[in-house]
């Protein structure tokens, strides 16, 4: 697949390069200039160009991304795409479905499933993944066709313009409807793969806001009320914002507060609780809602998905224990 900017010049591009033009405009990476440099593939008016060129006012320049591919083993697993065009591309990923092939998870990957797509429609262009998501995490993943779209949502992503949201069951109940958690991150040394909350750690910011909430008993993996030392009575649907994007951002702060993911078995160990529910047997933890500007027009994106089935039925569960 081949993606290319076609623009005309103004008076203002009067006197730059081609390059400065891409540069200005386009906020071109230094790492995808040099590609399309090398590929030659410039033209103003139809006649080839290069970067050191000026145009003029109301030529027409066009610029062809280099065609890349993927070497990832088509697989044919469901996907729920919510949104596409011709730099980006929007999966509403099922839980327990990794993004890309891993030591642990060698095939049957989120990537995998792109690339028989790709096949399946004949098109040929590099999965980019912009965001991750973890293993029992479901939600929006956002994937670039090209470097240049790549390069742009992940400058808005640094530059705090984009709005990523999520839905959490949690355990307990707030004493603040909403608020702000500001607690910096870093590994936990006593264990391979959680993080925890660090004086020393990077900055992590996110915003809280409960939507609902249930006064019931702690419940265990059979729906019975749970008989822990460290049980945490009441349940909450909380809608969390990312700040910043730090590994188990959202993981770490509910659980440094006391409010454990609902059905997290990495975090909730903290607490005593095990491994799921008959219908929830991961975290609670659903990428709902992703605000950007498409890296081409600037035009506003904004998508949100359904809560999950799995956390939907947990809920419905809760609500009938409470009446």
């Amino acid at each position: 697949m081949e993606t290319a900017i076609t623009y005309k010049l103004t008076p203002e591009d009067e006197g730059l390069y081609v390059k400065e033009v891409l540069q200005r405009r386009f906020a071109i990476s230094s790492r995808l200039m040099r590609k399309i440099k090398v590929s030659g593939q410039i033209a103003l008016d139809g006649r080839t160009a290069r970067l050191r060129d000026r145009g003029k006012p109301g030529q027409i320049l066009t610029v062809a991304f280099p065609e890349e591919s993927s070497y990832f083993e088509p697989e044919n697993i469901p996907l729920d795409i919510v949104y596409e065009d011709d730099d980006l591309l929007v999966v509403n990923k099922q839980p327990f479905l990794v993004i890309h092939p891993t030591k642990n998870y060698q095939s049957g990957t989120l990537a995998n499933a792109l690339a028989w797509r790709l096949q399946e429609k004949g098109e040929r262009w590099k999965i980019r993944f912009i965001n991750r998501l973890d293993r029992d995490t479901s939600g929006l993943v956002l994937v670039a066709k090209n470097g240049h779209a790549q390069d742009a949502v992940s400058s808005q992503m640094e530059a705090g313009t984009t709005v990523k949201k999520y839905l959490a069951l949690v355990h307990g109940l707030f004493e603040k409807p909403e608020g702000k958690i500001d607690l910096p991150i870093d590994k936990d040394p006593d264990h391979k793969a959680r993080r925890m909350v660090r004086e020393d750690g990077y900055p992590s910011k996110t915003l809280y806001k409960v939507l609902q909430s249930w006064d019931v008993p702690d419940l265990g993996p059979d729906f019975a009320p749970w008989t822990g030392e460290k049980r945490i009575d009441g349940y909450s649907l909380v809608e969390l914002t990312l700040l910043t994007g730090r590994t188990h951002q959202i993981r770490v702060h509910m659980t440094h507060l006391g409010h454990p993911i609902a059905g997290d078995e990495l975090y909730g160990q903290l607490y005593g609780y095990e491994a799921g529910t008959d219908i929830l047997n991961r975290q609670a933890l659903h990428a709902y809602c992703l605000q950007l500007a498409q890296p081409m027009t600037g035009e506003p994106i904004e998508l949100k998905t359904a809560m999950p089935s799995d956390m939907a039925e947990c809920i419905e569960r809760i609500e009938k224990l409470e009446h």
